[in-house]
C-alpha cells in the first residue's frame, strides 16, 4: 500500500511524504495506481521547486520514498499545489482503498 502523509503547520499544508508500493498489478506489469501517484507527486515537487523556485527540503530514496517540506515563509505560495495533490490523492484513495491511504498530521 502507498501511504501519503500531508504535514500541516497551522491551518495550511507545509509538506508531504509518500512511501510504499500500490501492488495494484502483478510485478512487472503496469500499475495504474503507482503511476498516478508518482506522476502527481513529481508534478507537485517540480512545480514547487522549478516553477515557484521555492527552496524545499526534499528527501528521495531508491525504495520509492519521497518527502518534501517548505519553510513557514514559503508555505502560503505553495498551498494551491499542496491542495491539488491532496485532492487528487484523496480521490484516488477512494477509488483504490486497498492500494492508497492518505493522512494528515500536524507539524
Amino acid at each position: 500500500m502507498i501511504r501519503a502523509e500531508f504535514f500541516r503547520r497551522g491551518q495550511s499544508f507545509c509538506g508531504f511524504s509518500v512511501s510504499g508500493h500500490a501492488d495494484a498489478a502483478p510485478e512487472g506489469s503496469d500499475d495504474i495506481v503507482c503511476a498516478s501517484v508518482s506522476s502527481a507527486v513529481y508534478l507537485t515537487a517540480n512545480a514547487i521547486t522549478d516553477v515557484l523556485m521555492v527552496s524545499a527540503k526534499i528527501e528521495l530514496r531508491e525504495d520509492g520514498f519521497l518527502s518534501l517540506s517548505v519553510s513557514e515563509r514559503e508555505q502560503a505560495v505553495c498551498q494551491p499545489f499542496f491542495q491539488a495533490l491532496w485532492i487528487h490523492l484523496e480521490q484516488l484513495s477512494q477509488q483504490y482503498p486497498k492500494n492508497l491511504a492518505v493522512f494528515q498530521t500536524k507539524e
